[in-house]
């Protein structure tokens, strides 16, 4: 009898020390921070929320990944801070801190266990609303949905990352106790004031190796590999043999310079049979210049080998001349030139240069201040070319750049005055965030009307338009020269800024535009890395939403240029063929 009794009541406390045991065995294994962990899954939850694009249950993982952990590091220092500073200052009766001194070992294990098990039940459950949230954005969009059963699958990924990270990020925490214990052993320094002095040399440390040897070896990397594939010549990029175009056997910009966008800018142009097909009429051949990296020695030297090509092809004696920024690799929107040079049935010169062998997310970390030079040279030396002509007989002076050639072709011109004294029209697509005219224009729009789409000054001479109804906003009271940015709600490149990391913006604090989620929302930190997440993606959503604006460009180009004889059966057939031409150029390219 005796021994059943010591029988059935050791093994519950068997099981109970051996449940502690194994609860103890993994704290430290992972030593993990229970109050960065509660912060960690709100900005798990914060971070499948939507943002402006649909994402697969695989990019969502990396995402929230990376917002949890810098919330478990919050976490950390929200616990540090309140042992630090606040639980000295809390004097408690001696009857509480005896009875918390004496309780079971198992109730703070039960806590602890209840707070994870209510963090991963949170986890999970947000990643199945996700999931609803994703399809919402591609019904938005018109794309196909985005599966819902993979989404399961984003809280493993997520907690991979994080615990990659927080591996990392212990690891920098070694050495920097490293460094402390050095300066503290070493130089005799006294440990109060080595810990702070070796964080403050770690991080000094980091920041020299990056924006030093780690960033220039990067840089010096990317842009060789990327100098190789500007080598490259497409199988459809042939060269021309008229004479109305650069890398022609009679331009001074030879074929083997232009690189492999400029190469494939000048070949694929329309023909004058292809334009008169379109338009009905007899139309010319289209001019188009362009001067690569290795046409010329320098900035300086394009700019002026361009001009040349333009007094060599006599651009000047078109109706209409553009002059045209490009992005990173030296990139023309194809849809953009061909627009404008079927409205005006080849009557036209395009002139362009490449600055850059990087793609434009890379030149834009890189080369921002490159585009914005090469913008403002050539526009000044074809300018000054055309300035000099009589004013009769002078062609349309227009200017255009999509995302950082927008920035870039913005670098000619120091206010809207300035444009509206040296051009005849302006087309900018999709600009960055940090672009100066067009921050300037979004802050001072009048009162009562939206981020999205603005209206400056009773939209006189600048307006912003998503689509081609936008464009007779707020009237048809439209003076000359006409202004127009294309911009989309759901396009990252426009509303990435580093103020979403501790600001809300307007675009937020708004209704949401027609193809963003109306449950998106600002959270500090987590929004920031959702949209800066959203821009390497920011062109494989459907036409008409994110970076893609060819559905609106004709109808922008035609408010912009203003052609003559334009009529709605013609605009019909221009975009028919523009939508066959885009298709053509995507299989092809």
């Amino acid at each position: 009898m005796i021994i059943e009794e010591t029988s059935s009541t050791s093994t519950p406390a068997v099981h109970e020390n051996l449940f502690v045991r194994g609860i103890h065995v993994a704290e430290r294994f992972f030593h993990p921070n229970y109050t960065g962990l509660v912060v960690a899954t709100v900005f798990f939850g914060w971070s499948l929320t939507p943002s402006l694009l649909p994402r697969d249950w695989f990019f969502q993982g990396l995402v929230s990944g990376i917002n949890a952990t810098i919330g478990y590091g919050l976490g950390c220092a929200l616990a540090w801070a309140w042992r630090r500073w606040l639980v000295p200052k809390i004097t408690l009766p001696e009857q509480v801190t005896a009875r918390w001194a004496q309780r079971p070992s198992w109730t703070l294990i039960a806590v602890k266990s209840v707070i994870v098990v209510a963090c991963l039940l949170f986890a999970i459950l947000m990643s199945i609303q996700s999931a609803h949230w994703q399809r919402q954005i591609t019904d938005l969009m018109g794309m196909e949905p985005v599966s819902g059963s993979g989404y399961s699958r984003t809280v493993l990924v997520g907690a991979v990352v994080v615990g990659l990270l927080i591996w990392i990020s212990r690891g920098v925490v070694r050495l920097v106790r490293a460094v402390a214990r050095g300066l503290n052993q070493w130089v005799r320094i006294p440990a109060s004031v080595a810990r702070p002095l070796g964080v403050v040399i770690v991080i000094v440390a980091a920041v020299l190796l990056f924006n030093g040897v780690l960033a220039k070896t990067f840089f010096t990397v990317a842009n060789s590999a990327f100098s190789a594939r500007n080598s490259h010549t497409s199988a459809h990029a042939i060269q021309p043999t008229l004479p109305e175009r650069s890398g022609s056997p009679e331009s001074l910009a030879k074929w083997d310079t232009l690189g492999s966008e400029g190469r494939w800018f000048v070949s694929n142009a329309p023909t004058a049979l292809a334009i008169g097909q379109v338009t009905g009429k007899p139309a010319r051949e289209p001019i188009r210049v362009y001067a690569g990296l290795e046409s010329a020695d320098g900035f300086e030297a394009q700019t002026d080998l361009a001009v040349a090509e333009l007094d060599r092809t006599k651009a000047f004696e078109r109706e209409v001349l553009v002059v045209i920024s490009t992005t990173g690799t030296g990139w023309v929107d194809s849809t953009s030139a061909e627009s404008i040079e079927l409205m005006y049935g080849g009557d036209s010169a395009l002139v362009a240069t490449q600055y850059s062998y990087l793609p434009s997310a890379l030149s834009f970390l890189s080369d921002r201040d490159k585009s914005m030079t090469m913008g403002r040279l050539l526009f000044d030396k074809v300018y000054e070319r055309w300035a000099a002509l009589p004013e009769d007989a002078r062609p349309k002076l227009l200017v255009y750049g999509e995302s950082l050639g927008s920035q870039g072709s913005e670098g000619a011109f120091s206010g809207l005055a300035d444009i509206r004294n040296r051009a005849d029209g302006v087309l900018w697509v999709g600009p960055p965030n940090s672009n100066r005219l067009w921050s300037e224009f979004v802050r001072r729009r009048d009162p009562g009307t939206e981020e999205i789409t603005p209206i400056y000054a009773d939209g006189l001479s600048v307006r912003f338009a998503a689509s081609a109804d936008q464009l007779v906003r707020p009237s048809d009271n439209w003076t000359d020269p006409r202004i127009v940015y294309l911009q989309h709600a759901s396009d990252p490149v426009v509303w990435w800024s580093p103020d979403l990391l501790f600001g809300q913006p307007d675009w937020l604090g708004e209704e949401r535009g027609p193809d963003v989620s109306p449950a998106m929302s600002w959270y500090p930190i987590v929004t920031f890395w959702q949209v800066a997440a959203d821009l390497p993606r920011a062109q494989t959503v459907s036409n008409g939403h994110g970076h893609n604006y060819g559905n609106v460009v004709p109808d922008a180009w035609a408010a912009v240029a203003q052609p003559p004889d334009y009529t709605p059966e013609l605009a019909e057939r221009i975009k028919s063929f523009l939508v066959e031409s885009a298709a053509t150029e995507h299989q092809l390219k």
